[in-house]
């Protein structure tokens, strides 16, 4: 092993990384406090064998509003991505898409929360807002990589649009197609957990059965979602589409009405720093702002990148153990099946979800967000690398075991999977700082404290704060990976089931 890495930079790279885990551990709180922790999981795996479809008007209803929110915000972030994507190549655009993806659905669903109140549109733009961002990056680099020979079949004096939907479209299309449903899917994912905020999605009802301890409730959602989640093929066709959209703002709709005076006031009065509301001098605004960031942001953006590094090491290191389950050279057909179904139900399962209940169940600490980041992303990063690990040929002496393991397969596949953790990086700092709303003393923790004391000046800085930072952790991202020479970008085919690298 030693002799096939000793040299290699992507091998140095993960040992600084792995070295900076452990480093972290050490300002880490990873203590389990509840008194019964092992009484409490017992009782939820209990759950699981009884699960209760009594209140089925109830069930149906959270799922109706965390579909509808998901389809009215994809549909909405698409198109308006798309029409971002054809300027993408401007320099402010990629600028402010970067600044508005790089902030959380759930901290916009709480800015939202403030202008709009419990309206509709506090969810639609919650997803649609950050959705639109990444579907304009992601779009632009469809196109920016797409066969261009089409064009030479076009008239010289063809317009822009001819152009487009003739020779650039049907090109485009089936990628646009794939990406687009996938990312239907992770707003599926993010519709459910703005039930936590308040909005009436899956969120909502699961936080309020598991609080009443209703575990059987818990899992009747969890179950339904799973298969909400697995059949989105089936029931998410073109023809259908515009029935969905049609009928999804009748579903999502309330008795619910935006004050403008509310909205003027977020704008003119709440958001701005108190000393200049006040009209006091700048070294008054100086020291608010330097107490703020001592207090507040210093000890978040510490437990944030602490939290990050450590859950991205364990994602690495889940998803080299779990991408075997599903590769060819490891296990048969039934075998692989019982894998996927088990990578399935671990990616599906939002973060924030899957940390608010290890979270009941263990109490407040860092430990249930490093398990469910490192569950959630190592489930994700292993389901690729396993389906480009059954692409791989042997040779017909290839040994077997952990043999094939160590020496035929990961050798080869190493640079593939660093690309998709590094690619991940990000977005595990992003679950890192917004999981601080569930307790963890992350950025998260002091945004929702600040907004739940009205200091609505204090939040804005800090979900600034809070975006920056996953901007310089992107940044360092790709400069890690343009080191190493990793691609990152794999074939969104029409029959792939995901193309999570282009997230």
């Amino acid at each position: 092993m030693d002799s096939v890495y000793k040299h290699s930079p992507s091998w140095k790279v993960s040992w600084l990384f792995v070295s900076v885990a452990v480093f972290s551990l050490f300002f880490s709180d990873i203590e389990v406090i509840s008194l019964e922790p092992w009484q409490e999981l017992q009782r939820l795996f209990l759950g699981l064998l009884t699960p209760d479809w009594s209140n089925l008007p109830e069930i149906g209803e959270a799922f109706l509003q965390t579909v509808a929110f998901a389809i009215l915000g994809v549909a909405c972030g698409s198109l308006l991505g798309f029409l971002l994507a054809l300027i993408f190549h401007w320099r402010w655009v990629q600028v402010a898409c970067a600044f508005v993806r790089a902030i959380h659905e759930l901290f916009w669903a709480l800015i939202f929360l403030q202008i709009f109140g419990l309206h509709p549109l506090t969810g639609l733009l919650a997803i649609g807002l950050p959705y639109m961002a990444t579907f304009a990056k992601v779009y632009a680099e469809i196109m920016e990589e797409s066969d261009k020979s089409p064009l030479r079949a076009i008239r010289p004096n063809a317009s822009v649009v001819s152009i487009f939907f003739y020779a650039r479209l049907p090109g485009l299309w089936e990628h646009f197609k794939t990406y687009t449903l996938y990312r239907l899917e992770c707003g599926l994912r993010s519709s459910a957990i703005l039930g936590f905020v308040g909005l009436p999605t899956l969120g909502y009802t699961l936080s309020s059965a598991f609080m009443e301890g209703h575990y059987s409730v818990v899992w009747a959602l969890l179950l339904l979602f799973y298969l909400v989640i697995a059949t989105i093929r089936y029931w998410v066709r073109p023809s259908l589409l515009p029935v969905y959209i049609v009928a999804a703002p009748f579903i999502v709709a309330n008795d619910s009405t935006i004050l403008f005076d509310n909205v003027q006031r977020f704008f003119t009065e709440d958001i701005v720093p108190a000393p200049i509301r006040r009209g006091e001098s700048f070294s008054d605004i100086w020291h608010w702002f330097s107490d703020l960031l001592v207090t507040q942001a210093l000890p978040g953006i510490l437990n944030t990148v602490v939290l990050t590094q450590i859950a991205l090491v364990v994602s690495g290191i889940l998803s080299l153990l779990f991408f075997p389950l599903i590769s060819t050279h490891f296990f048969n057909r039934i075998g692989r099946s019982l894998g996927h179904g088990f990578l399935v139900v671990l990616r599906t399962t939002p973060e924030y979800i899957l940390a608010y209940i290890l979270l009941q169940l263990w109490g407040p600490s860092m430990l249930p967000a490093i398990v469910a980041l490192g569950l959630h992303n190592g489930a994700i990063i292993g389901h690729l690398i396993g389906r480009y690990s059954s692409e791989i040929r042997l040779r017909v002496d290839a040994s077997g075991g952990l043999n094939r393991y160590l020496y035929e397969l990961l050798p080869r596949l190493y640079g593939q999977f660093l690309a998709f953790l590094f690619y991940r990086w990000e977005i595990i700092m992003r679950e890192s700082a917004i999981l601080g709303i569930l307790g963890i003393a992350t950025l998260g923790f002091y945004i929702d404290s600040a907004i739940q004391e009205l200091h609505f000046d204090k939040a804005m800085v800090l979900i600034v704060i809070t975006a920056l930072l996953n901007i310089v952790v992107d940044a360092l991202s790709r400069y890690v990976r343009a080191k190493l020479r990793l691609r990152t970008d794999i074939d969104c085919r029409a029959d792939d089931e995901y193309c999570v690298a282009r997230e």
